[in-house]
């Protein structure tokens, strides 16, 4: 009893020190980052207003409690003036709102971000803020201002806090496919786009995915989610290696993927942290209409193995070879950490190549075999993906 209890107090030991080499090392890596201070709680005071109204003498649902299925029956029953003066009224409400038709969230989104970016070229002149505060809500209002450019679908938008966003490429009322892309750690309305590298954030993510697809089936009826409409770890911390903002991240992605046809086809795509949050969504999944789930550049996704994710979806994993993620200790330990390395040949995962990908957020650029097999999965082509790992000819085994 002596000895196995050395024996376990010393696994206890071990495992602790690998945590906390963890934390060493990605803090001296440059994975930490300052959160941008956005406005109040703007959504909570609009839902509170939307709450006071009525519409036909009727209440209005509690958009955090009500059903998609009975807010599409609620907007359904609208006359459209009546659906317009919603959206007008309560856009951060509606915007938001799964259920609501697809035009009209996009519409009501537009109308919220006009509002927040008036706010903020005030709050960018406002001798109540501090230079950095006045330079944060400069780069807050001008990417706004890129947010309504052109014909862009804003699928979900809340300029509260850091902010999150959602954004639609393609038809996705009619797509017979949908990519998803969840993005990682540090993932705020500022990170949402880049101009330079563009594919290492969520957007350039999705764009890239996209045309890829319309290029390799031009008839393909297909749609890609740029999805950080959730609270990412900002930096190195508790936050970052726990699996809590993954489980309230994972109900929101859940209950945007109920509102989508069970007729089409989804496969998502988790980048870093948000790989976490798609191991925790796994089991809560629609048998049949989420056919994949891939992660990349992945700490774990909260299990030991892919079987413990309790989904028919296939798993796939890919990493490049000088990720710095690779040298993190993938384990769990007294709620820290996150499991099993999903490239490791234990965990069971589809290894796909990510050839010519370079660091921990180019997986999406152009020429990399990562883009290539993710298309190649997006699609459902699963012969045209091409396997990395251990056994490069053994994870499209058993897929037609």
């Amino acid at each position: 009893m002596t000895l196995l209890y050395a024996r376990m107090s010393f696994t206890t030991f071990r495992a602790t020190m690998a945590l906390a080499v963890v934390f060493v090392m990605l803090a001296t890596t440059g994975w930490t980052a300052v959160r941008p201070h956005g406005p109040a709680d703007a959504r909570s005071v609009a839902v509170r207003a939307w709450l006071r109204a009525t519409v036909g003498g009727h209440r209005l649902p509690d958009p955090d409690t009500a059903p998609a299925g009975a807010v599409a029956r609620l907007f359904s029953s609208l006359s459209r003036p009546q659906a317009l003066r919603l959206t007008r009224r309560y856009p951060l409400v509606v915007g938001n709102l799964n259920g609501v038709p697809l035009a009209l969230r996009y519409q009501a989104n537009r109308y919220a971000l006009l509002k927040a970016r008036a706010d903020e070229r005030l709050r960018a002149v406002s001798n109540a803020l501090t230079p950095a505060g006045r330079k944060d809500a400069g780069r807050r209002a001008e990417r706004y201002t890129s947010l309504l450019s052109g014909h862009r679908q804003i699928l979900a938008f809340d300029p509260s806090g850091a902010g999150r966003a959602a954004e639609v490429l393609g038809d996705l009322g009619t797509a017979t496919r949908v990519a998803v892309v969840v993005p990682g750690v540090d993932t705020n309305i500022l990170s949402f786009e880049r101009a330079t590298k563009a594919y290492a954030a969520p957007v350039g993510m999705a764009r890239a995915l996209y045309r890829r697809e319309k290029a390799a089936e031009p008839d393909a009826r297909t749609a890609v989610i740029a999805w950080a409409d959730y609270v990412t770890p900002s930096g190195v911390g508790l936050d970052a290696s726990t699996a809590n903002l993954a489980e309230h991240g994972a109900t929101r992605l859940l209950a945007l993927l109920g509102t989508l046809p069970r007729w089409q086809r989804v496969a998502l795509f988790c980048h870093s942290y948000g790989s976490v949050l798609c191991g925790v969504a796994a089991p809560g999944l629609a048998k049949g209409q989420v056919t994949d789930i891939t992660v990349f550049g992945s700490p774990g996704m909260h299990v030991k193995r892919a079987s413990q994710l309790h989904t028919d979806a296939n798993v796939w994993a890919a990493r490049d070879s000088d990720d710095w993620i690779e040298d993190v200790p993938h384990l769990e330990f007294a709620g820290l950490g996150h499991g099993t390395d999903p490239v490791s040949e234990k965990f069971g995962a589809r290894v796909v190549s990510a050839r010519g990908a370079a660091g921990h957020p180019g997986y999406f650029a152009p020429g990399t075999a990562s883009l290539g097999n993710f298309t190649a999965i997006a699609l459902g082509n699963y012969p045209a993906v091409a396997c990395g790992g251990s056994s490069v000819s053994a994870c499209t085994a058993g897929l037609v």
